[in-house]
């Protein structure tokens, strides 16, 4: 699946087995968003295409009546999915201007505390989706465009903030045994190759 060293080799035995699982939920949760952005992208056409032809065609559709709502549903799911893979990757935009500027104990240390909000911040992110998700869910509540029951979209957008946590946990304990932060081997050029 992928080249190189094991970024978490240096852990022990059983940590090391954790975080090489976490890594491969985060590159699952990496692919789950390339899926959600094609299939959005291919949505995207298909209405274009639609359109187009119905000044063509009379008896094609102006639209297609989901497109929209579903390209929403499309677009969330791709920035939760991808969230993961591109913390473990070290793509996320940070500002590195004060980590910079102090000693690598220091900015371990840093790296540790930031891990620790992160986690806890995504933590309660998920919660509160997981919440909102249910009362959808219990409350039988439906798309008013499409009569969708909204939980569905709902519940992969949840877990894909559930993943980001979890990679937040694993940036954290990898901080705290002075493990690579970042592992190269799932960045795009990485991963194409």
């Amino acid at each position: 699946m992928h080249g190189g060293p094991n970024a978490n080799a240096g852990a022990p035995a059983g940590l090391r087995q954790l975080l090489d699982g976490i890594d491969m939920l985060s590159r699952i949760d990496g692919w789950l968003g390339v899926i959600c952005l094609v299939s959005l992208t291919a949505l995207m056409i298909a209405e274009v295409v639609v359109r187009a032809l119905s000044n063509v065609i009379p008896w094609v559709p102006a639209d297609i009546p989901v497109a929209w709502e579903y390209s929403s549903y499309l677009m969330a799911a791709c920035f939760t999915f991808g969230a993961a893979m591109t913390l473990r990757a070290g793509g996320h935009i940070r500002v590195t201007l004060v980590l910079a500027r102090v000693s690598p104990a220091v900015r371990r240390w840093m790296e540790t505390v930031l891990a620790a909000l992160g986690t806890f911040f995504c933590g309660f992110l998920t919660w509160a989706m997981a919440y909102f998700t249910w009362r959808s869910f219990d409350a039988g509540q439906t798309s008013v465009s499409s009569g969708t029951l909204v939980w569905i979209p709902q519940v992969f957008i949840t877990f894909g903030i559930l993943l980001l946590t979890i990679q937040f946990a694993a940036r954290f304990l990898q901080a705290m045994f002075g493990l690579p932060l970042e592992d190269v081997s799932m960045r795009a050029g990485a991963v194409a190759e």
